[in-house]
């Protein structure tokens, strides 16, 4: 019956939407997260929707079904939802992730009158033409690169890495604006991290402290991720079709979020009220079983 229903249903992320939209904190101060990340199919050789693409978490190609997320979060701890999500399936529709990228922050716009102002981006997404598209819909974004980067301080300066420009006190604190491909932005040094963060804000006093600190939410859509595959099985759906991969996954964000819910009602993590749920249910069966172990005499 399962089998049947994941083959027939047709689920989208509109009806996620219909979900999310009434439980969300939509402030212009508020956040919009763009990340994705892979489905690890690698054992599967009929599977549709699977393809070789790289994967962060190994840092290397595996085999498996890509998706491109973006969240909402009010800033606050715990405080995020998913709002949209899209399938990476180039032979199928011919879109890249970042076409993806587009079209959903585009969509969140103009469909769903989204205020938050502030995206935060995957380094993978730190593209010039992502920083125009983000600008010209009057949004600031914040995202990530690594200090091997060529930027230009000026005209005559020529270009450098970013570890290798000048950090006086001042920089440390406020950052420096640099430029990038014809793209303006300003880069702000981390405490010895790798990753620089790097924004077009055009409030002149935002300082390094409060630009890391924006940067630091994105860490929101890793727990979405933990969250998805611990508490609803995300992967582990074996289904060949495409249908039922595309239901699987709408149905494991429902699952998430109405666990969310509750998890908030009973002032408890979702994986408690996970926890709670199956330990009533075994402690109800125990008493009174429905299937007996042995035919009473």
């Amino acid at each position: 019956m399962v089998t049947d229903y994941l083959m027939s249903e047709r689920l989208t992320a509109r009806t996620l939407w219909e979900f999310v939209a009434g439980l969300i904190a939509d402030t212009p101060e508020a956040f919009r997260i763009v990340e994705d990340n892979v489905q690890d199919k690698r054992c599967s050789r009929f599977m549709e929707l699977v393809k070789l693409q790289y994967r962060g978490a190994e840092h290397r190609l595996v085999r498996g079904i890509g998706v491109v997320k973006l969240v909402h979060s009010a800033g606050a701890e715990g405080d995020f939802s998913p709002m949209d999500y899209r399938m990476y399936a180039p032979d199928q529709d011919g879109k890249t992730k970042k076409d993806h990228f587009a079209d959903m922050v585009i969509h969140a716009v103009y469909a769903k009158n989204i205020q938050a102002k502030r995206i935060l981006l995957d380094s993978g997404y730190a593209s010039a033409a992502n920083w125009k598209l983000v600008h010209r819909l009057g949004f600031v974004f914040f995202t990530t690169r690594k200090s091997n980067r060529m930027v230009s301080l000026s005209k005559e300066g020529g270009w450098s890495r970013w570890d290798e420009i000048d950090w006086t006190a001042e920089r440390l604190e406020n950052g420096v604006m640099v430029k990038r491909k014809k793209a303006p932005f300003k880069v702000v040094a981390t405490d010895g991290n790798m990753d620089w963060v790097i924004t077009h804000c055009p409030d002149e006093t935002l300082t390094a402290q409060a630009a890391q600190a924006a940067s630091d939410v994105r860490w929101q859509v890793e727990e979405l991720h933990r969250g998805l595959k611990q508490l609803t099985g995300m992967e582990t759906c074996q289904c060949c079709k495409g249908r039922s991969q595309r239901n699987h996954m709408a149905c494991g964000y429902h699952a998430w979020l109405a666990l969310k819910v509750k998890a908030k009602e009973f002032g408890k993590t979702p994986y408690q009220t996970k926890h709670d749920l199956l330990s009533d249910y075994l402690r109800a069966e125990l008493r009174r079983p429905r299937i007996p172990a042995f035919r009473p005499t």
